[in-house]
């Protein structure tokens, strides 16, 4: 557990101390805070139709107008957000988790190793946008389609990182004396290497995050993403790039959203990653 924490407790300090990581925190806090409060802030339902309100821009209750179906764009924009950020989440639990068995494995495990980082370049060696329609087409939209789809791409780039990082610290001597010591491969593992592994794989998931969420965004788009009635950011923008002359904002505000929710989630990711990184904040300190 203590070696669950630490990562944590580091990050949480780091946020404190750096300005970039402090905007961006804020920034992907508050994007946070509207989507998951969304129904708190909204006065219409995402899903109801009002012809008669049609393409216009922002009046009364209405903030920021409605789209071509007349349902309340900024509900939809709201709860739209909340999906991607729900989604982005579970694509990088389960990343993170499948990447660092199978890194955990070719890395300890010598014989295992070739066979393992050959199927890893197998699937990288696939377009992850490509490799993610091909599955959505086939199972269909659903919250679990859409995770396994989005997670299998980045799965590899994960487990390299991971096998990386073991293949580094299996040689240190603490671990050959405790492997001599004949103690259990799970106690080696558990004790003195997947602890090496957490900084690097804090990092990665929120790359992972911004990677999902933009991987949604773009099946959404392509109509591949969750049927008409759940509200999308990628689906969003499609329905309305055929009004975008005439009412602009029917595409501007939803894409300004999932820029700013990417960009959030980048920032911090990479500010936290020039924390976690002893070379990166040895070069900061100087």
């Amino acid at each position: 557990m203590a070696a669950i924490v630490r990562p944590l407790l580091a990050a949480a300090r780091a946020v404190g101390r750096d300005r970039t990581m402090l905007l961006a925190f804020g920034l992907l806090g508050l994007l946070i805070l509207v989507s998951i409060g969304a129904p708190l802030i909204v006065q219409h339902d995402p899903a109801i139709l009002t012809p008669r309100l049609r393409l216009r821009p922002a009046f009364d209750d209405y903030w920021i107008g409605t789209d071509s179906l007349g349902r309340d764009l900024l509900s939809r924009v709201l709860y739209g957000g909340r999906l991607s950020i729900i989604l982005a989440v579970l694509v990088s639990m389960v990343a993170v988790a499948c990447g660092l068995l199978v890194g955990l494995v070719a890395g300890y495990f010598r014989r295992l190793d070739p066979i393992v980082m050959r199927i890893m370049d197998g699937i990288m060696a696939i377009p992850g946008l490509l490799l993610a329609v091909t599955l959505v087409a086939l199972a269909g939209a659903n919250i679990a389609s859409m995770v396994v789809a989005i997670s299998i791409p980045e799965i590899p780039r994960i487990a390299r990182l991971v096998r990386g990082v073991v293949l580094s610290v299996r040689e240190a001597p603490f671990v050959e004396v405790s492997i001599g010591m004949g103690t259990p491969t799970w106690k080696v593992i558990l004790r003195h290497i997947l602890p090496s592994t957490l900084n690097p794989l804090v990092v990665q998931a929120t790359f992972v995050c911004g990677a999902a969420i933009l991987t949604e965004a773009a099946l959404g788009f392509l109509g591949l993403g969750f049927p008409p009635e759940i509200p999308s950011l990628g689906s969003i923008i499609a329905e309305g790039r055929p009004f975008f002359q005439r009412a602009p904002w029917v595409v501007l505000y939803p894409g300004i959203f999932l820029a700013l929710l990417i960009l959030s989630v980048n920032l911090f990711g990479d500010a936290l990653r020039d924390r976690l990184d002893p070379r990166m904040a040895r070069q900061i300190r100087n």
